[in-house]
């Protein structure tokens, strides 16, 4: 498709999982608006043949170069013209490709801060699903967001609920200046927030992944689980809008109805409500400033019914303590964290470690790892890599004890 076709180009990374496929959906909901010009999957060929045969972009990305190639040879066969790259480079190249104006950043985990900041640095509009890059380079992020003029548009739910009832001169100003008293951060609870606690550490990944309202991918589930996901919007919240982790209250919801609130200095406090659908979010940012149809069920508040709030229980999560810990220590804190946490929930996804081991191994590796003022990214990456090889030393140590 040329790049002066008049529709907005959209790379999409991450384009196989839960709100890369949900941003697929919005998207061809609006052929007449938007075009796909990028799509990436980290090992999902078969999924990413079907996406690209569906959306014919001009470029795709895989993580190895033999499922490139093989890749290639099949979109070949199929008439596609889509060219195939792969690695950390085809990912950088799709969030700088040209033809995108928009770029939506919804790789998991610490591997989407490069290609999330490639896009920064390219001046796109970077719709932010992936938390990990501001939880680990937070100022250095900010700092290239405003030096390159890029916009940046949260989709996380809770973010983006926030953003909707920020008064429209909140951007770049201290939320005092504008009247917010402070940020209220919505979280369901997951599945086990009536669990018996003595019940907890023989829970598998497969409870860990159900959760009660939403769809999502196996790691930010089992985040959710352990509200670890909620510490991590907290640190994001503080550097999206430019506030303390005072200001940022956690309050339990599990409706999931209200996705998250901001209070102001008058005592009013603004909700957004929609249905749980990733959809709605990826609509916001799409459209913003504008409004358009995410193909999501619109909410029936009385249906709904009662809405209830509780405090959270640190005991039950002390992932979310621990979260508020590295924001206090400040540095490459957070990035520790986001390092530990990566490693220990993919160690319970295979088995290797009890859910109630995920906090002890992350609270380990915080204690453990000194963290630095960063002076750059290559910083950041370098206590991140440290910080995988204790936590990985704290898993072989907590299975070598559990042993028989």
């Amino acid at each position: 498709m040329a790049e002066n076709d008049g529709l907005i180009g959209v790379t999409v990374l991450g384009a196989t999982g839960s709100v890369g496929m949900n941003t697929l959906d919005v998207l061809a909901r609006h052929r007449d608006r938007y075009r796909v010009a990028a799509l990436t999957a980290h090992t999902d060929s078969e999924r990413l043949f079907a996406c690209c045969r569906e959306h014919r972009p001009e470029l795709a990305v895989l993580g190895r170069a033999g499922d490139a190639a093989a890749l290639q040879d099949r979109l070949r066969e199929a008439g596609l013209d889509t060219q195939v790259l792969s690695g950390p480079e085809g990912l950088e190249a799709a969030a700088r490709l040209p033809s995108a104006d928009y770029v939506m950043a919804a790789i998991v985990g610490a591997a989407g801060l490069l290609p999330t900041l490639a896009a920064v640095r390219a001046g796109k509009r970077v719709m932010l699903a992936n938390k990990e890059a501001l939880v680990m380079t937070g100022r250095i992020f900010m700092d290239e967001v405003e030096r390159c003029g890029a916009e940046l548009l949260p989709i996380d739910s809770e973010h983006n609920a926030v953003f909707q009832c920020m008064p429209p001169r909140a951007a770049g100003a201290d939320l005092e200046d504008v009247g917010v008293e402070r940020i209220l951060l919505t979280a369901s609870g997951g599945p086990f927030r009536t669990t018996p606690l003595s019940e907890l550490h023989a829970v598998t990944p497969e409870q860990a992944c159900a959760h009660p309202n939403w769809v999502m991918g196996r790691k930010i589930s089992v985040d959710s689980a352990t509200m670890m996901n909620k510490g991590l919007e907290v640190i994001e919240a503080c550097w999206l809008f430019r506030t303390t982790p005072e200001r940022v209250r956690v309050v339990l919801h599990p409706q999931s109805t209200i996705h998250s609130m901001v209070e102001y200095v008058d005592g009013s406090i603004l909700a957004h409500l929609a249905t749980p659908d990733m959809r709605v979010p990826i609509a916001h940012a799409l459209a913003w400033p504008g409004r358009m149809r995410s193909g999501a069920e619109p909410l029936d508040i009385v249906a709904s019914g009662r809405l209830d709030f509780e405090e959270p229980d640190l005991e039950r999560f002390p992932c979310l303590a621990l979260a508020y810990r590295a924001i206090a220590a400040g540095g490459t804190a957070t990035a520790v964290l986001n390092a530990a946490n990566e490693v220990a929930v993919q160690s319970f996804l295979e088995r290797r470690l009890p859910f109630t081991a995920i906090p002890q191994v992350i609270e380990a590796t915080l204690d453990a790892v000194e963290f630095h003022a960063p002076d750059g990214v290559d910083a950041v990456l370098a206590d991140d890599a440290q910080a995988r090889t204790v936590a990985a030393r704290m898993v072989a140590r907590h299975a070598s004890r559990a042993a028989p």
